[in-house]
């Protein structure tokens, strides 16, 4: 298993790497949920997280940002380099408000603040510390127009963000964690609380951020990996079993437990 993720690491670094997780392991108190997971994320490209409920998915995806630190008895060990800077994000004298402007995540339910639709993506411009309206102007047109959202709500910037409908505010969220100039935007399962035309509009969103930023998605449909990721990761009981380009993984995949789940055998 561990030959095989990282003959497949090391294939995905054709492409530039932008996110290397090293030996990571998680605890909730004594509970060890990640074990010693290993994994490349690159630059401008899409991967997806698969594996059943309750393997690690989501646990995985919140340690990029160090989201697990707002809970107490929660650690992690080993590292996740975030480069070009080669940075460990799990460091200490890291600070984690910093990782979170870095590495923004969206969520599986739109979140919107009770604020107007302007100051939801003005928020983290704000927790940086920017008070030029005129910069903050710009970044949030620039955040909307990224997230395919200005045209439908550039004349009610002032209204409150949910007077949106479901697919708006979830774009809404996108354009937010944009706003910061994120380096790894996180998804976890950005489209199951919405509508199929929603769901299609955030594929075809996902498609066009990936041509400027790394984006790692956790998902429990098989055809949205599929279709919109470049690598796929197999998770199962907090280890990563397999891990290799989407297309590999679905056609001819290494690990019988990954056949078995792609095809819907479990899960």
């Amino acid at each position: 298993m561990v030959e095989q993720v990282t003959k497949s690491m090391s294939e995905s670094n054709a492409t530039k790497a932008k996110v290397e997780v090293r030996n990571l392991n998680f605890y909730y108190g004594a509970t060890r949920v990640l074990k010693n997971i290993n994994l490349m994320l690159s630059e401008k490209r899409v991967t997806a997280l698969i594996g059943p409920s309750g393997c690690g998915k989501t646990t995985l995806l919140r340690c990029f940002n160090r989201m697990h630190d707002l809970y107490p008895g929660n650690r992690y060990e080993g590292d996740i380099i975030l480069e070009p800077d080669s940075i460990n994000i799990l460091s200490r004298r890291v600070d984690p408000i910093e990782v979170r402007m870095r590495v923004s995540m969206v969520f599986q339910k739109p979140n919107p603040f009770p604020k107007s639709i302007y100051e939801n993506v003005a928020y983290g411009l704000r927790v940086r510390n920017e008070s030029k309206r005129s910069i903050i102007d710009e970044k949030v047109e620039q955040a909307l127009r990224g997230a395919a959202l200005w045209d439908e709500v550039k004349d009610r910037l002032n209204d409150r963000a949910y007077n949106l409908s479901g697919g708006q505010q979830q774009r809404l969220c996108i354009a937010r964690a944009l706003a910061t100039d994120p380096e790894l935007i996180l998804f976890d399962e950005p489209t199951s609380a919405i509508d199929p035309i929603a769901t299609m509009t955030i594929e075809e969103l996902i498609e066009q951020l990936k041509q400027q930023i790394a984006i790692l998605i956790v998902t429990h449909s098989m055809q949205q990996a599929a279709r919109v990721s470049d690598f796929t990761a197999f998770m199962y009981l907090g280890e990563i079993i397999e891990f290799n380009d989407t297309k590999t993984i679905f056609t001819n995949p290494s690990h019988k437990q990954t056949e078995d789940y792609v095809r819907g055998k479990f899960g």
